[in-house]
């Protein structure tokens, strides 16, 4: 089997992983009865883990650090998703922020 069979494989076994697993909630969700504190734990697990992913992608690239500018920018999204601000101006005023701070030099 070639280098490309074996990726087709890898991937095909995935897909079929991950089917399964999102098809096991709503299948389960009924037969299985979780308790209060576990849903909580759960909630919070996932709270944690996208600030997780936000904050290194904030914080890094290329394993450095990315600036100022770009912390500036998720800074001023965050306040703004904060203040329940629309999306598009969170975004807007983000990448405002970030490429005004660029501009000025600031890396």
């Amino acid at each position: 089997m070639n280098q490309s069979m074996l990726v087709l494989v890898g991937i095909a076994i995935l897909a079929v992983g991950t089917y399964t697993f999102r098809l096991a909630g709503p299948l389960l969700r009924t037969r299985t009865e979780v308790s209060e504190r576990v849903e909580t734990l759960l909630a919070d697990a996932a709270i944690v883990l996208l600030m997780a992913v936000l904050t290194t992608t904030a914080l890094t690239q290329d394993q450095q650090f990315a600036g100022f500018a770009r912390l500036s920018g998720v800074i001023i999204a965050g306040v703004l998703a904060w203040r329940n601000a629309p999306f598009v101006v969170i975004v807007l005023a983000a990448a405002l922020t970030t490429a005004l701070l660029r501009l000025a030099g600031v890396a």
